[in-house]
């Protein structure tokens, strides 16, 4: 049986980084998984509660319809009140099998086959690999350091698109668009006739500003989100798009077809989840620590080119005054320190060789650990 043309994409490099630490936690070592943006916090215990009572009380957690439970839509959109002064109808609300689904929906909702949407690099791979999966085309464009390796309209001059996704905070970097910097680019899109979307899924880990979104710009964007990170949900598959009304049955034709509906026992624990605001304040005290050490931490190790993230839980550091093969690299790093990291040519298959993620995704005990064993690695490697 043959393959088709759009089932060859890139492998998600960070995967590949977490089966080779699985091996090595296999054959009996202890291993820092500073590869994975994955929170090592379950959970929030109202969330698995709500799912528990559910299920006690013969809940046959069936199909839900396909844009998501209304009471999560409405409190979905009550969020948007409480953080950023937005009133939101939630009729543009759609629940998604994650974010990864938001994204699948999306794409194929606003792009015909061949169109171009235009992407910051460094950004997540698989962008770039479920756009050509759909026949569609990414357009990296190389981001500066002098802008925080987010784009600006500038870097879209002479290109032909038809959509452009940024990120903020964004993966890998941590780096986020203030108000400005968004309706830029919002402004730059719209002037090209392009979509604009707008990935959200770690607003809520911020430290020293509010993350700003597109929604406070206009009205005529797209919105991908998720529970997958501040709210702690990963493996649960829930997330959320917010759409224009015009496009709003678009994507539910396409949601009934290809998905039913996200997971409705994932769906019951993301609206608990969303009142559990003790727990996941605690889990930001966490990460606030974790991004403390980071900062002083790599440098002390020799990981001295960064950048403080101003959200997420990464740190992307240049290390192309040590090496030109980041895989190698990372892989030295796992066999010889015990520790996991990401090679950058996951983010930007350009300038990824030279250039490495830190994840503080997991227990600060754990990040100490990891800090004091790259220290020593870089130590012994002169």
């Amino acid at each position: 049986m043959r393959n088709s043309s759009r089932g060859a994409v890139d492998p998600f490099i960070v995967m590949d980084v977490m089966e080779a630490a699985r091996q090595a936690e296999e054959a009996g070592r202890h291993i820092i998984h500073m590869e994975v943006g994955q929170p090592g916090t379950p959970a929030p215990a109202a969330a698995r509660a709500a799912v528990a009572v559910a299920m006690q009380d013969g809940d046959p957690m069936g199909y839900t319809v396909a844009l998501g439970l209304p009471a999560l839509r409405q409190r979905i959109a009550r969020l948007y009140g409480d953080w950023y002064n937005v009133d939101l109808d939630p009729a543009r609300v759609v629940v998604t099998p994650g974010s990864s689904g938001g994204f699948i929906l999306a794409f194929t909702a606003l792009f015909d086959a061949g169109d171009r949407v235009a992407l910051g690099a460094p950004g997540y791979p698989s962008y770039r690999q479920i756009l050509r999966a759909l026949d569609l085309v990414p357009v990296e464009v190389q981001t500066s350091a002098a802008n925080r390796l987010q784009p600006v309209p500038a870097d879209l001059e002479g290109i032909e698109y038809q959509g452009l996704m940024v990120a903020s905070p964004a993966n890998p970097t941590g780096t986020m668009l203030d108000r400005a910097a968004m309706g830029a680019l919002v402004e730059a899109a719209q002037a090209r006739g392009a979509a604009f979307l707008s990935d959200e899924i770690y607003h809520g880990i911020e430290y020293e500003a509010k993350a700003v979104t597109a929604l406070e710009i206009s009205d005529d964007v797209c919105v991908i989100n998720s529970f997958s990170k501040y709210f702690s949900m990963t493996g649960w598959r829930v997330g959320w798009l917010v759409v224009p009304p015009a496009q709003v049955r678009q994507v539910e034709r396409l949601a009934q077809n290809m998905f039913i509906c996200a997971p409705h026992a994932a769906q019951v624990a993301a609206l608990a989840a969303m009142d559990a605001t003790e727990e996941l304040q605690a889990n930001m005290a966490v990460y606030a620590e974790n991004r403390r050490l980071m900062i002083e931490g790599l440098p002390r190790a020799g990981f001295d080119r960064i950048a403080p993230p101003d959200g997420a839980f990464y740190v992307y550091a240049d290390v192309s005054h040590l090496t030109d093969d980041s895989r190698a690299f990372a892989r030295e790093i796992l066999d010889q320190a015990g520790v996991a990291v990401t090679p950058g040519l996951d983010f930007d298959p350009v300038r990824g060789a030279g250039t490495l993620r830190f994840s503080y995704a997991r227990s600060t005990e754990d990040i100490a650990e990891g800090l004091a064993r790259l220290e020593r690695f870089m130590a012994a490697r002169g």
